[in-house]
């Protein structure tokens, strides 16, 4: 039954729009905190960025731009993600379609290449980029992917992490959290990211384990906030 819906295109529109109406009424009906306050002023003056943040915690990330913040965000090209697609570009994010790859193997196959390029085109425009950090298939662990783009377009990388305190936790490999609406959420930003263009292979895993780490103390943070801890 799955196997035929997921291919069927009007049920997958369907889907989308019902998802981005959903995350609409969790975004309208959610009480949130943003840390730092002062945030958007200080995105502003380094546009365009690389927004980044953890698989399956990414359903409310569109909420935190504001509406001249003009973004694109990477999804993958397989069938079920064209769900997320549509519900993207219903909430005015436009798409750019492919995934990371753990081979070189499945490098081309899964649009590595035309997504890079397409990524750095799209900040060379001055537009922002959003993707997830982890490392494809295994949760909360980052990847060289975002880094990679950084060193290539000069970009900071943003880390941000959003959560609510009304939320299940989906038994999924990227532990995806359903937001639910009318109650607490918090947004929070770590401090950004530069990869130098003449990074070598060592400066590249350091920016990747830093990635890791400010992503990590930022999630902890929004979920402590979104609970009503952290002097919120």
């Amino acid at each position: 039954m799955w196997r035929r819906l997921r291919t069927n295109h009007a049920f997958k529109v369907a889907a989308g729009t019902t998802f981005a109406s959903y995350f609409k009424l969790v975004a309208r009906t959610t009480r949130f905190v943003i840390e730092p306050p002062d945030i958007f002023e200080t995105i502003d003056e380094r546009m365009p960025v690389i927004i980044t943040f953890w698989h399956g915690q990414h359903f409310l990330t569109p909420f935190a731009m504001k509406p001249h913040h003009k973004a694109k965000v990477l999804i993958s090209r397989h069938a079920d993600a064209e769900i997320n697609a549509i519900a993207a570009e219903k909430l005015g994010v436009g798409t750019i379609r492919g995934s990371g790859a753990t081979s070189r193997h499945d490098f081309h196959r899964k649009g590595a290449v035309s997504a890079t390029y397409e990524l750095l085109d799209t900040l060379e425009q001055g537009i922002n980029v959003a993707m997830t950090a982890d490392v494809p298939k295994i949760a909360r662990r980052a990847g060289l992917g975002v880094v990679t783009i950084a060193r290539y377009s000069g970009r900071p990388i943003i880390p941000l992490a959003m959560a609510t305190r009304n939320r299940i936790t989906l038994k999924s490999w990227d532990r995806a959290s359903l937001n639910l609406p009318f109650g607490r959420g918090a947004a929070v930003v770590g401090e950004p990211i530069f990869v130098p263009r003449e990074a070598d292979e060592a400066t590249m895993k350091a920016a990747r384990d830093l990635v890791q780490a400010r992503l990590e103390a930022a999630t902890a943070r929004a979920e402590a906030l979104a609970a009503g801890a952290g002097g919120a």
